[in-house]
C-alpha cells in the first residue's frame, strides 16, 4: 500500500482497504513502542508545521510525540502564532510552509481551509479536526474497536448527541466505509446532513455497513456494540447555546440504563474531553445555570469498565504516528 505524499483531509477519500492499511500500521506501531523498539529512522531529519487555530490536548500531544517517535522536529503555531487567513492568506500559508516543512498538521474550523491547504502546500497535509471532519480520531476508534471487540466489520456503532458536525458525521462515514452499522440517535433537528448522510449509505450499500436515523434511545443503542457520544456544544459555539441544547440533548444522555440496553458486550467511547463531573470550570459554571451535574455522559458510565476513553486516548498517538508514516 502506497499512500507516500498523499494529504489525510477526511476518510471519504480512503478507500476501505487504504483505510484498514493505516489502521493495521497504527497497531504494527504500537506493538513497537510498547516493545521499546525505536522507529526515529524512519523519518529523521524531517520536520513538520502544526497549525492550531482550536487548541487541543490530545491532538496537539499525539502529533509532537508521534513525530518526535519518527524522529521528526516539530514547530506548533498557536491561535495567536499564526497569520493564517487574518494577515496571510490561506494559499500563500501553504506555499510558505510547503517549502520549509515535509508536512502540516491544521486543527480549526471549515474543512475548505485544510482542503485549501492542501491544494497549495505541496507536501501532504492532516486534518487534526474541522467542523465537518475528525479523521485522526475515527483511526483511533477503529484501532480501539479492533482491539476490544476483535473485529470492525460487522460492529454496531450507535452515536448519541449532535450529530451533524465532526464526529456525528466521521463515524457515520466510517461505518459506511468499513460495513459497520452506524445509528445516530439523538433529536431529530441534529440529524447528519442528508447529503452526507445519502452518500455514506451508497458506499455502506456497497460494504453491506448501514445507516439509520432514529430518536428512540432504546431502539437505537439496543444489542449495539459500541456506544459513543461527544459534548453538547463543540468548540467555538457561543454559550447561548447551551440552553437550547441541553434542553434538546439530555433525553440523549449516554447513562447506565442505555448501556444496559446496549448489552454487556458493549463498550462506550468519547473522544474527551468529556463533562461528566463537576472537576472542571465549564461544568461547574453549566452546573449553575441548568442544576446538572453530569452532562452528555454519566459519571458511573464513564468510569465503569465498559469505558474504554483512555484507550482510545492513547490510540490517537499511535495512528496519527501511521498517517505520517505512511504518507511522508
Amino acid at each position: 500500500m502506497n499512500l507516500k505524499g498523499r494529504s489525510f483531509l477526511k476518510l471519504l477519500d480512503f478507500t476501505p482497504e487504504e483505510i484498514l492499511y493505516l489502521v493495521d500500521l497504527a497497531e504494527e506501531l504500537k506493538a513497537k513502542k510498547k516493545k521499546g523498539i525505536l522507529t526515529q529512522d524512519l523519518h529523521r531529519g524531517k520536520n513538520v508545521a502544526l497549525i492550531f487555530e482550536k487548541t487541543s490536548t490530545r491532538t496537539r500531544c499525539s502529533f509532537e510525540v508521534a513525530a518526535h517517535d519518527l524522529g521528526m522536529g516539530t514547530t506548533y503555531l498557536e491561535p495567536a502564532g499564526s497569520q493564517i487567513g487574518k494577515k496571510e492568506s490561506i494559499s500563500d500559508t501553504a506555499r510558505v510552509l510547503g517549502r520549509m516543512y515535509e508536512g502540516i498538521e491544521y486543527r480549526g474550523f471549515g474543512q475548505e481551509i485544510v482542503e485549501e491547504l492542501a491544494k497549495y502546500a505541496g507536501v501532504p497535509v492532516w486534518n487534526g479536526l474541522t467542523n465537518e471532519f475528525h479523521p485522526t480520531q475515527m483511526l483511533a476508534d477503529a484501532l480501539t474497536i479492533k482491539e476490544k471487540l476483535g473485529r470492525i466489520k460487522g460492529v454496531k456503532l450507535a452515536y448519541l448527541g449532535d450529530a451533524r458536525y465532526n464526529m456525528g458525521n466521521s463515524y457515520m462515514v466510517l461505518c459506511a466505509k468499513l460495513g459497520m452499522h452506524f445509528t445516530a440517535c439523538t433529536n431529530p433537528k441534529y440529524f447528519p446532513d442528508k447529503a452526507l448522510v445519502e452518500e455514506c449509505r451508497k458506499i455502506a450499500g456497497q460494504t453491506k455497513g448501514s445507516i439509520t436515523l432514529t430518536d428512540d434511545v432504546m431502539a437505537g443503542t439496543r444489542d449495539a456494540d459500541v456506544v459513543c457520544t461527544d459534548v453538547w456544544v463543540s468548540m467555538g459555539e457561543p454559550d447561548v447555546v447551551w440552553e437550547e441544547r441541553v434542553k434538546d440533548l439530555s433525553p440523549y444522555q449516554v447513562n447506565q440504563k442505555v448501556m444496559e440496553n446496549a448489552g454487556n458486550q458493549a463498550i462506550f467511547m468519547h473522544c474527551l474531553p468529556a463533562f461528566h463531573d463537576l472537576k472542571t470550570k465549564i461544568g461547574t459554571e453549566i452546573s449553575k445555570k441548568f442544576g446538572i451535574t453530569e452532562m452528555e455522559v454519566t459519571d458511573q458510565v464513564f468510569e465503569s469498565p465498559q469505558s474504554v476513553v483512555f484507550d482510545e486516548a492513547e490510540n490517537r498517538m499511535h495512528t496519527i504516528k501511521a498517517v505520517m508514516a505512511a504518507t511522508l
